[in-house]
Order: structure tokens, then sequence, then C-alpha cells
């Protein structure tokens, strides 16, 4: 008699080491039979055994070593498998659909497995009988091909998770290759993420080298390659075309053209993309060429210019930063980042105390925060963020306190323009010459401003709209550093304070705002949106945005326009959206991690 032993688990007991259930059992025999036999019980309804299923399975492998009882034999090469169909078909579906249908091979007692590989079918063939299968290097590739064949999407599923994790800048590519004709979508879409990360690593080694050039073509096609910027591509087409020039040469038009020429630099367009004697030699080549350096010698047509090769791939925009605010504290004082290419954003950082109105600028890649109020007082004083160090440094102050001011950089100097000083809406204009490293006056506006936006546009600044103490203003000027003088524009058509402004394609746009008198604050906010043009002097209105808004940050990253956050005359917003001048259309991004209104928001780019 084998061991046993009553249980105190609610009805059962234990046999041979596991525990058997029953239902009002009444035991009356138990006999084993042999080590591993399972025990002849008489109950009043039912009996399971844990682990029949196991040692049935076992018994049938021993069955399988000792080539007993089999009643099939699979031939792949030279090599000869027998089998058992009742296993096989009830473990893989391709045998039981080969075994339980009227085809040929159901009857057969030997079956061919043409183009499948001996040691990857036997190891499927012992998986069938085991459940557990090894896992190599230098076996898994084809272990996975035979297991697709096979549909044992358990061992396809584990194969694409060992790939997962032996992915390198070495072999990716040859991953990848590999996911997309087995059809194995998941490590497909993980190895060309991989890839994309990776790009510049990936270039550097053999399996780029002999890509065939329409896998060239599929890579240098993504937007999602991580490189600081065009050049890397250009190189890396070169590179490819130089380790056989005789027979990819031929391929120079069809790759060039996935190259953003016209986000190259004018110099390395001179210097090295116009001296390259294969691309002299080719009129395709010469055409997208002269297309770059138009786009550099015609921005103000840049808008009638615009092509798949002027949209930046998302690695080269630089990040986008959002800087204080208004939120439900009465004032956010934290540093977030956007990565277009990620889609993320993350908090990088901290202001040293909080500021409400200020306004930011970029200068050699560092943020300038400038003026504000504190809560109690309005702000002179200036300091200087560095993103790589996550340092800040205190810059010479302002001659006047500023808050609600706009600020600009055009052609070198940093402008900090009107705003309010505590007392009385501005019209002053203060200049920061980042190499004397002094603030000084320059003309004063026509208008005091407060809350108006400013930005640069084919080297002007101008000021849109604001408050001037009355009432919301629909006026717009705009300052030629030149000859130190401001002129007035084409007004918009809606009064606009606390208007969110930017530029794209040599456009101004003006979004959202408010024209509420300061009796009212919790008006209604604007969602529509205007559009300057300096060649015609005339405003366009296009597109609203999806929600209305005042104190929207708004800056150019890529080729689409951002407007972040903002206030709905109820709350702060941490909604994001993105305008494609192309369609005509904004679209909603990742949002903020923190509501804010009044945010600062600007691009730093590669360097």
């Amino acid at each position: 008699m084998k061991d046993r032993r009553r249980g105190n688990w609610g009805g059962g007991y234990y046999l041979n080491g596991g525990y058997c259930s029953y239902n009002r059992m009444k035991e009356t025999q138990m006999e084993g039979v042999g080590d591993d036999s399972s025990p002849t019980i008489i109950s009043d309804e039912c009996f399971r055994s844990i682990n029949h299923a196991e040692c049935s399975l076992r018994k049938m492998e021993a069955y399988l070593i000792k080539r007993q009882l089999c009643d099939v034999t699979l031939v792949a090469g030279s090599r000869r498998i027998p089998a058992h169909r009742l296993v096989l078909s009830a473990a893989c579906d391709y045998f039981a659909a080969m075994f339980t249908n009227d085809v040929r091979e159901a009857t057969q007692e030997e079956v061919a497995m043409k183009d499948v590989d001996a040691d990857a079918l036997w190891a499927l063939i012992h998986y069938c009988y085991t459940g557990k299968i090894e896992l190599r290097e230098d076996s898994v590739e084809t272990l996975l091909s035979t297991a697709c064949l096979l549909q044992l999407n358990e061992v396809v599923e584990a194969s694409c998770a060992f790939l997962m994790k032996q992915l390198h800048p070495s072999n990716c590519l040859g991953i990848r290759l590999f996911a997309d004709t087995q059809g194995c979508l998941e490590l497909f879409r993980v190895a060309h993420n991989y890839t994309t990360e990776n790009f510049i690593e990936v270039i550097c080694n053999q399996e780029f080298l002999l890509l065939p050039a329409d896998e060239v073509c599929k890579l240098l096609a993504s937007d999602d390659l991580n490189v600081p910027n065009e050049e890397v591509i250009f190189h890396a087409l070169m590179t490819w075309i130089n380790h056989d020039t005789v027979n990819r040469k031929i391929n120079i038009p069809r790759l060039l053209s996935l190259v953003k020429l016209p986000l190259l630099s004018p110099q390395f367009i001179s210097d090295v993309i116009e001296t390259n004697c294969m691309l002299k030699e080719d009129r395709v080549c010469q055409e997208l060429i002269m297309e770059a350096l138009k786009y550099h010698l015609l921005p103000e047509r840049r808008s009638s210019l615009q092509s798949p090769r002027t949209r930046p791939r998302k690695s080269t925009v630089g990040v986008m930063y959002a800087v204080g605010g208004m939120d439900a504290n009465k004032g956010a004082t934290s540093i977030e980042r956007y990565d277009l290419r990620t889609n993320a954003w993350n908090q990088v950082g901290n202001m040293n105390g909080r500021r409400l109105q200020f306004s930011v600028a970029v200068l050699d890649n560092k943020l300038y925060v400038v003026g504000g109020r504190d809560g109690l007082k309005t702000l002179n004083t200036v300091e200087c963020y560095d993103p790589k160090t996550k340092t800040w440094t205190i810059m010479p102050p302002m001659s006047t306190h500023r808050h609600g001011l706009g600020v600009g950089i055009l052609e070198g100097p940093l402008y900090a323009v009107g705003g309010h000083d505590g007392w009385s809406y501005l019209n002053t204009v203060e200049r920061w010459d980042p190499q004397a490293r002094q603030w000084s006056y320059v003309a004063p506006m026509t208008t005091q401003r407060s809350t108006a936006g400013v930005c640069v546009l084919n080297n002007k600044l101008y000021a849109v709209g604001g408050r001037d103490g009355s009432c919301c203003l629909r006026t717009v000027e705009c300052f030629d550093p030149h000859t130190n003088k401001w002129s007035m524009c084409a007004p918009m058509s809606k009064r606009r304070g606390g208007v969110g402004v930017g530029v794209i394609n040599g456009y101004l746009y003006a979004l959202g705002g408010h024209d509420a008198p300061a009796s009212n604050p919790n008006a209604s906010r604007f969602d529509c949106v205007e559009r300057y043009d300096p060649q015609t002097d005339a405003w366009t209105t296009v597109a609203p945005m999806c929600v209305g808004r005042d104190a929207v940050g708004v800056c150019l990253l890529g080729d689409r326009l951002f407007a972040v956050g903002g206030y709905n005359g109820c709350q702060c917003l941490n909604l994001v959206e993105a305008y494609d001048p192309q369609n005509n259309e904004w679209i909603k991004v990742k949002s903020m991690n923190l509501s804010r209104a009044g945010a600062a928001i600007v691009v730093i780019k590669n360097s």
C-alpha cells in the first residue's frame, strides 16, 4: 500500500506527496501499480489526480525515446523521427490539421517535412511531449521559424522574448529583418524601435553595410531615427554607397531623396554635398540640391516650398521646456521638458523661487528667466538656467521692474518688451547684449502693453495685443533694430489680452486670449487663431484650437506650432495642442504633468 495521509484542507488527501481532492468520497480501495501509476479509487462521485497528465506524458516520452507504439515517422532531410500522431495532434495545431483531416498525410506512415531543419524539428517534437525546450543563441532563429511553421505559439513567443533580450547594435537589423520575414509583429516592433533608438551605433556595424537597398530605404524614411542632425543621415547613406559603389550607385537618387537636404546648413550643402562627384553626375540629385539651396536662399517663400524633406525628424528638433506658471497652488516653480520622439514630459528642475508673469528666452542653449513678480513685488531680476548642469546663475538685472512682459532674441541680443512695473503699464523696451553683458534701452513702443505676445519674424520684433490699462488691444507693432524704430502693422480682428504668439513658415500666429475688462476676469476665453502675413500686412483666420484659453504658451517645435497649458476661465490646463499648417488642423498631444497658465514655453534646439 502507498503512503496515505488525510489532510484538513476542505476535503481531500495526500497521495505519494500530491494532494488529491474529493467530494463526499468513500474510500474503499487504493492500490498502486508501479511508482508512476495512478491509484484506483472507488468513490461516490469523482476523483482527480493532480499529476495524472504529467505522469502520462512522461510515459509517452519514454515510449518516444524507445520508439515504441509510434505510428508515424517524420522525415526531415536525412533524419527520421518516429512519433505518436495523438500526442502531436494534441500539442500542435499544425499536426492536428494534418492528421485529423482527409488528407494524404493522415494515413501515411512516413511524412516528409520539406525545408524544415531536422534538429529544430526534433526539439519541437520533444517539446510536444515535455513542454520544455532549450533556447540558445546559435539556434533560436531556426527554432523560431520552425515553430512558426508548426504554429507552436508558446514557443514562438518564448523565442521572440529571448531574441529581444539579445538585441545589440551589431545584430538588431538582422533580427528586425528576420522578424519581418516570419511575421512576428511584436519582435519586429521591438527590434525596429531598438534600431531607431541606437541608429548612430547601428550604422557603424557590418549589418548596416550589407543591407539591401530596399531596407536602407525603409530606415532612412523613418522620422523616428534618433540622430542629432541630418548630417548623420547623409554620412550613413554615403558610407553604405561606398561599400559597394559599382552596384549601389544606381540607388543614389532614390535614397538621397530621403535625406532632408533643406534642413542641412548652407555651408554643409556647399562644402560637402555639392562637391561630391557621384551627386554631380546625376540630374535628380542636382534637382534635390537646388531645392535645398532655394529653401535657404528664399526664406520668404518657405510656406510654398514645403515637402517631406522639410519636415524634420523628431530627434533633430530639440526639446521643449515649460517653465513655471500659475497652477492650483498659485505659482509653479517646476520645469518640465517634452521630447517629441518619445512623446513624453519629464520634470527636469525647479526655479529658485516663485515667479508669475515672467518670460523666458534661450541664449547659448541656456534658459534666461526674466522679470515677473513673486506675489508681493514686481521683479527686475534675471536668472540663467543651464539644462546640462542643472545649475542657476544670477545675471545683471534689468533697469526696470517688469511683470507681464514679453521677450525675444533678435540678431543676438535679448529684448524685454513692455509689461507692468507694479504701478503703471509700460511701453519701454530694454536690450541685453550678451557680449557686453549689460542692459540698455531702445526706442519705446507706441503703445503701453502688458501680457502682449512678443516674437521675432523676418529679423523684426513684434508686439501683439495685450492690455494698456483700460482695455485689451488688437493693435500690433514691430521693431526694426537697424533703424531703432517701431512701426504699426495691420490690427488683429479681435482684441486679445493674454494672447499667445508664434512664428512658422514666415507667418505670425496669434492664439487665444480674451477681451474681458479687468472688472470681469471670468469672461470666456478665445479658441480662435489668426495668422499674419508680413508680405501683405494682413490677418487671416485659421483653424481654432480645441479649447479656448488665454495665458497660453506657444512655440515652434519642428514643423508644428505648439500651444501649451493656459487658463480657460475656470481652471489652469495641462492640455497641449500642435498646429499643422499644411493641413490647417490642431491635434492634441501628450499633456503636461502639471496644469499651468502663463508658463514660459521655449525650445532648445540641438547643437
